[in-house]
């Protein structure tokens, strides 16, 4: 087995919520626990893991928490860019809303506007049960219930065939060298054909995304119009980001890892 294809089911394992032990993954593989080590310290490097006296965990930030707990963090920071994001809404335009809870802010900060939105998200969505104004639309596709997100290839075939004003995207990751990223192969991939389908790209992000490298590629800095974060995050990390990119930024609050 390749080094690359180890890290993959190192990341896959972990992703599932288990602990990785640096003796059962040298057993399991069947090699050195020093190679093991340099696995875990390659993947660290990148953000995707987080390393443990003898072994991994995932880590707040570069993979998935639940979505409950997702919620619940940084949620200043969230509200903050969320009304950020929703003062750019003219009336009448048709949106995207990504599936996250920064997203799921913005949904409520929407609320009694006179615009469509469409999503990938059913927490999205609920927000407007009793909405009279909001016109929504559920995007079909395969639920994911770690993320509450819709996906895969019902999802990205409607997409093909729909046209917006601007989506609001979320991401797991955004940095120089990696660009905007999320841990799963088909969250990406939904993701490319969202953003495909708006005229105007808007990430939005709380800073403690910021400068992690994700494993999966969603687009790259230069297809990104905004990027809307809070000024809670490392300053080198949101100023090599600003050099490609235009960033918004708002005022944190107490901040915390997500």
């Amino acid at each position: 087995m390749f080094a690359e294809e180890r890290k993959t089911e190192i990341l896959q394992l972990l992703q599932s919520g288990k602990k990785a032990k640096v003796g059962e993954l040298s057993k399991r593989f069947a090699v050195s626990e020093s190679t093991i080590r340099r696995d875990l310290q390659e993947m660290e490097d990148s953000g995707l893991i987080q390393r443990t006296h003898g072994g991994a965990i995932s880590p707040q930030t570069g993979l998935e928490l639940s979505f409950k707990e997702k919620e619940i963090r940084n949620l200043e920071a969230k509200s903050q860019i969320a009304a950020a994001a929703a003062a750019l809404v003219q009336d009448g335009e048709a949106l995207l809303l990504d599936a996250g809870t920064t997203t799921l802010q913005i949904a409520k900060a929407l609320r009694g506007r006179p615009v469509t939105v469409a999503t990938t998200s059913m927490d999205v969505a609920q927000v407007f049960t009793d909405d009279p104004v909001v016109e929504v639309w559920v995007l079909g596709g395969t639920f994911r219930k770690t993320t509450h997100s819709l996906v895969g290839f019902i999802t990205n075939m409607v997409l093909a065939n729909l046209h917006f004003d601007k989506i609001f995207l979320g991401a797991n990751g955004v940095s120089v060298e990696t660009a905007v990223t999320t841990p799963f192969l088909v969250e990406a991939e939904t993701k490319r054909h969202m953003l495909k389908a708006a005229s105007e790209v808007i990430v939005v992000t709380d800073s403690s995304k910021l400068g992690i490298k994700g494993l999966c590629r969603i687009c790259s800095l230069d297809e990104v119009d905004l990027l809307i974060t809070d000024d809670q995050g490392d300053d080198d990390a949101l100023q090599s980001i600003c050099e490609f990119v235009r960033v918004q930024v708002v005022p944190g609050g107490k901040g915390g890892s997500v």
